[in-house]
């Protein structure tokens, strides 16, 4: 079932560049989709796929910022499949969206393999309270194994494809084991809120059958300063040109 109009909201991002429908009560993107969508490093003429689009926030980001992309988005709940289409359609973008699991894709999609992959799974324990909507509980609660994920993103790649994830940084020996003789020349930029404290998140870059050597890089630091202390955003330099002017997340 579609969202009703008076149950949405639209909201604008990368400085207007995106104007997007969200629920209001339900899952609503913040800065990780922008994250992610930065970290893609495609070229035009390429192709890429999100697992778990919602919205679209993310795909749409990546396709605002590298024009000419055969973009594919794939989300199972289909209320947020069906916006985010609508979303891609009001910005002019083209995208496939597909409505399924990722463990049941739809035939058609399976059949088709990509130069990149991201996803943005969920990050709240199996056994995390249920939160009051339902929408939002599925978009956030790992009812799917992490495993799953990267074995998904894996198969839909071209043999030397990229997978790009955003997730905890405790779940970071998780995501190697699963990438073990699977992808190689794995980079990873943690992300910490502040300087000094620790990376409360990860960016995970990995290439299907590669074999180079693995790359921890310098944290991205979100915000300047030890605290808030003003109304309004406090990114730093680098973080608000990647959420605001839709730069790109250097893996060097």
């Amino acid at each position: 079932m579609a969202f009703v109009e008076a149950a949405l909201s639209r909201d604008s991002f990368l400085n207007g560049r995106l104007s997007i429908l969200q629920p209001r009560l339900g899952y609503r993107a913040a800065t990780d989709p922008i994250l992610l969508a930065s970290a893609i490093a495609a070229r035009p003429g390429q192709s890429a796929l999100e697992l778990g689009c919602g919205a679209g926030v993310g795909i749409l980001a990546l396709a605002a910022r590298v024009p000419g992309l055969t973009l594919a988005g794939l989300e199972r709940q289909a209320d947020y499949a069906e916006l985010a289409r609508r979303n891609a359609a009001e910005n002019t973008i083209d995208l496939t969206v597909w409505t399924g699991d990722l463990n049941a894709m739809p035939e058609a999609l399976r059949a088709q393999r990509f130069d990149h992959v991201f996803a943005n799974p969920p990050f709240h324990p199996p056994a995390a309270t249920p939160g009051h909507d339902s929408g939002r509980d599925a978009a956030l609660r790992e009812d799917t194994p992490l495993e799953d994920w990267l074995d998904a993103g894996l198969r839909r790649l071209v043999a030397g494809g990229r997978i790009t994830l955003v997730h905890r940084a405790e779940r970071l020996p998780a995501l190697l084991s699963a990438l073990d003789g699977r992808a190689g020349a794995i980079a990873v930029r943690p992300l910490a809120a502040r300087e000094g404290r620790p990376a409360g998140r990860v960016l995970l870059q990995a290439r299907k059958g590669a074999r180079g050597p693995f790359r921890l890089l310098a944290p991205l630091i979100l915000h300047s300063g030890q605290c808030h202390l003003r109304d309004g955003d406090d990114f730093s330099p680098q973080a608000r040109a990647i959420l605001r002017d839709a730069a790109p997340l250097h893996w060097d």
